[in-house]
């Protein structure tokens, strides 16, 4: 019989504006935006949880974020420090396992079914870790813990911030039946939407529907989300995913035709490509844009340059130049994605020329969650 894994997911609690908190005490138990400013038509990378109270959350302008809160206290991003924090952190998980897999500079799974300590417990484990982190950063974590990896995401959300929450095998239905739809990890705000247009709203909802019918209204994506709200998922913790492209993009809640604009997300997308790079230490040659015109219609437009792109500056002035060439502006557009693909890097050594592609309660102490 094949054991259940044990896996964790752990999420940093508003990580880059803890950070800034945790740095300059002043700004503790004060809403603290980190971005750009809003005259210079910026973009919220991240805000504190006093931030979030007044509906403010990351990809935000910066001038609506400051008419929803004008007491905000924007603070420019300092990713090298925060790089530096999440090296730290990734250190404790590598006490527990080898089996670590970052899904950015605040978040990663870990199996921990067979650990270095021997630990019978993966609750036991995942509040030694946030402990751990507490002590050694004075930043808090929140923790999923489950037998596969959608479940143990959706969890670590469900107590935060600074929470743990166990989903067993024998809660999983209960857990997936209450649990409202848009806390699915991959239903979107327009997946969200057709759901509720044909009456799910919730987990049993869901599981109320053949597999054809999902199907049918979603496509492909409707074999996984009949998999999902049965507890079904097999991905496997991956350790060292050799990546051939890295790419980020946004759907806008509003058609836009401002360039200004149009460039402050780019800008937004180029720190996040950074971030990821600078987590896989890897680099790129090829930077690819993707514009999605208000009726659908897409174009990428790419360049290949001589010296790696790592560095954020680099890719907006890059991004500006090929957004020149497209129609953004004159045509109204509802998505920005921006890509580094032909990787070099510590995970990808010599990576062939690809096409980019856009895919984009406590328990008892006993036992296997105990």
């Amino acid at each position: 019989m094949m054991t259940e894994r044990k896996i964790i997911h752990i999420d940093m609690d508003a990580f880059y504006a803890s950070v800034e908190q945790r740095d300059q005490p002043e700004l503790r138990g004060r809403p603290v935006l980190v971005g750009g400013r809003p005259e210079s038509r910026g973009v919220v990378a991240a805000c504190s949880y006093e931030a979030r109270r007044f509906g403010i959350h990351s990809a935000m302008s910066s001038a609506r974020a400051a008419r929803l809160c004008p007491k905000a206290v924007f603070v420019p991003p300092r990713f090298d420090v925060y790089r530096e924090v999440s090296q730290q952190i990734r250190g404790i998980f590598y006490e527990h396992t080898e089996l670590v897999e970052p899904l950015s500079l605040d978040e990663a799974y870990l199996d921990v079914t067979s650990n270095k300590k021997q630990i019978a417990s993966a609750t036991w484990i995942a509040e030694e870790i946030r402990a751990t982190i507490w002590r050694e950063t004075q930043l808090t974590a929140s923790a999923g813990v489950s037998y596969n990896k959608f479940l143990a995401k959706v969890a670590s959300d469900v107590n935060k911030p600074n929470g743990l929450t166990v989903v067993t095998p024998a809660q999983a239905e209960a857990f997936l039946t209450e649990l409202p739809i848009r806390r699915f990890h991959g239903v979107g705000k327009v997946t969200e939407s057709k759901m509720k247009e044909h009456g799910i709203l919730n987990g049993g909802d869901l599981r109320r529907r053949s597999e054809e019918e999902l199907v049918t209204l979603f496509g492909k994506a409707g074999r996984y989300f009949y998999r999902i709200v049965r507890g079904v998922d097999t991905r496997s913790v991956q350790p060292n995913r050799i990546r051939k492209s890295i790419s980020k993009e946004t759907t806008l809640s509003q058609d836009c035709s401002d360039r200004d604009e149009m460039i402050a997300i780019l800008t937004r997308l180029a720190e996040r490509l950074e971030e990821a790079m600078a987590l896989g230490q890897s680099s790129g040659v090829t930077l690819t844009l993707k514009v999605k015109y208000a009726d659908f219609q897409h174009v990428t437009r790419s360049m290949t340059h001589s010296t790696p792109y790592t560095q954020a500056s680099l890719m907006i002035a890059h991004a500006s130049q090929l957004l020149d060439k497209t129609e953004a502006g004159s045509r109204p557009i509802r998505l920005l994605g921006l890509g580094v693909s032909n990787l070099l890097g510590e995970d990808n050594e010599e990576t062939p020329s690809q096409q980019l592609s856009f895919s984009f309660v406590k328990e008892q102490r006993s036992g296997y969650y105990g």
